[in-house]
């Protein structure tokens, strides 16, 4: 079932012993991290943590009414709990499924076919009259409440400013009216203004360079909260023009409900804990950050829009939820696999002879991803990474190496010792040019950069290798039977793996 608030999801959590209670008043200035960051580096995830009574800021002795969820998702099992799975391939498996009913015969096509098998899954989502995330309504000119008043943390000493880091941002096509929800980490300027950190590829972006053609003011909302299924289909590698609201709708099993905003005709989940309505003015930039950020480096101040906040909606008994990012292992990397593993079938349907793919936490999202296939003639590994550098925000991606379907991608040792044995360095290895992530300072020039492909697959006859290759140590399956056995009759353990005796 789905989670109606993100108070049912914090009860979820408590039933399965995935979260700890903090009472004592935590500064929202850095100590709220400290604790979070123990947690996300702790064995598989550690836990969710909820600080019922958070410090705003560090000399104010003020706390918020509001607590303070984080690491809500920050584990494998918490990523599929918030999904209502057991485990998240079993979303995959249903979304393959939809999609095997008429097999693509073309990228496009297979974009259309996501777009009908996610329609027909659940209904579109439907407007609602009215929702628990307008019971409380401040109008910027006669509330005083503000911004200032959300326990919204500063995670990082040379951060800029407090930064809103869980926010679903709302906008709109203006040329075809399609939404997209995307997450654009805001830095907290004043009590009504922050900046609206979306990078130069990302959708909200191209939404702006529409209305800063025609000098109108962009409408924009951000909710914050609700179903956890929100936050994650924000962060969802979706193709532009596909709604992340159908995306939530089929992941919940529920479609949702949304309610029109206060000031402007966006629609936004009826059941979020905040909602902030406001716009951007074309062509009005500000300096944002520095941001403490999940290359584990800070990301430098530039120039980005300002979201001027018109009116700020919640519910009555509202809870913030939010993350840090920093040195993976964080919140963010169990988020990531899981976009992986369920959007495997759409990689597949354009490259069948993918196996399995893993981006591993050390190399934080773009950096590095791992693709095991199942090769059939010459070259096949380059035409799998040529391929992947075209799709969405794979476009990011540093290096990609490509091996044998035997190897387990999720188990870099496995993937390191096949790299390092089957290469030769000036043979497998290629570079291309092409965009890069905003957040990256390594490259030369901001957003690009280059790509390294690696190939450390069994090299087949007409890829210049003339020696014969040799064949992998592997013990027989009928020896590794009878040791089994044998440890069975002698109390002993069965050995998974040598060196564990």
């Amino acid at each position: 079932m789905p989670f109606e608030t993100t108070d049912s999801w914090i009860r979820a959590l408590e039933k399965a012993d995935e979260l700890i209670r903090i009472s004592a008043p935590i500064s929202t200035e850095l100590e709220i991290t400290e604790f979070a960051n123990r947690q996300m580096k702790s064995p598989g995830g550690g836990k969710a943590l909820l600080f019922e009574n958070p410090r705003i800021g560090a000399a104010s002795s003020k706390t918020s009414s509001f607590p303070v969820l984080i690491n809500s998702m920050g584990s494998v099992r918490r990523m599929a709990m918030a999904l209502g799975v057991a485990h998240v391939d079993a979303l995959a498996q249903e979304l393959g499924f939809l999609l095997k009913a008429k097999p693509p015969r073309s990228f496009s096509e297979a974009i259309g076919l996501l777009r009908q098998a996610l329609e027909l899954r659940h209904a579109k989502p439907k407007v609602v009259s009215g929702g628990p995330c307008k019971e409380v309504i401040h109008h910027r000119d006669r509330s005083s409440f503000s911004i200032l008043d959300l326990p919204i943390l500063k995670c990082w000493p040379d951060d800029g400013g407090p930064f809103i880091t869980f926010p679903v941002v709302t906008t709109r096509d203006p040329d075809t009216g399609e939404r997209n929800w995307g997450m654009y980490r805001m830095q907290i300027y004043d009590s009504w203004t922050t900046g609206m950190h979306w990078q130069v590829h990302k959708v909200g972006a191209r939404h702006g360079r529409r209305y800063y053609e025609t000098k109108q003011k962009m409408p924009v909302a951000v909710t914050i909260g609700g179903d956890p299924v929100y936050t994650f289909a924000a962060t969802a590698p979706l193709p532009d023009g596909l709604d992340e609201a159908m995306l939530a709708g089929f992941l919940r099993k529920k479609s949702i409900e949304l309610v029109k905003c206060e000031t402007n005709d966006l629609e936004v989940p009826a059941d979020a804990d905040f909602v902030l309505e406001g716009y951007v003015q074309p062509g009005e930039m500000r300096p944002e950050g520095p941001f403490g950020d999940h290359t584990g480096f800070y990301t430098p101040a530039d120039s980005y829009p300002v979201f001027h906040v018109e009116c700020i909606t919640h519910r009555k008994q509202a809870i913030y939820p939010c993350t840090i990012v920093g040195k993976p292992p964080m919140e963010d990397y169990f988020m990531g696999t899981a976009s992986v593993r369920i959007f495997m079938p759409i990689f597949r349907m354009n490259f069948p002879e993918i196996v399995d793919m893993a981006l591993p936490a050390e190399g934080v999202f773009h950096n590095l991803v791992f693709v095991s296939i199942n090769k059939q003639y010459p070259y096949h590994a380059f035409k799998i990474m040529n391929g992947l550098w075209g799709m969405g925000q794979m476009m990011f991606t540093k290096i990609i190496v490509v091996v044998d379907r035997d190897v387990d991608v999720h188990n870099t040792s496995d993937v390191l010792f096949h790299l390092c044995a089957n290469i030769d360095p000036q043979r497998d290895t290629i570079f291309t040019k092409g965009p890069c992530d905003s957040l990256d300072h390594a490259p030369t020039h901001a957003n690009m950069g280059s790509h390294m492909g690696i190939d450390a697959t069994t090299k087949l006859p007409g890829e210049g290798y003339t020696r014969g290759w040799p064949k992998e140590l592997k013990m027989s399956p009928q020896t590794v039977e009878r040791v089994n056995q044998l440890f069975q009759q002698l109390k002993g353990e069965p050995c998974s793996a040598p060196g564990s005796l």
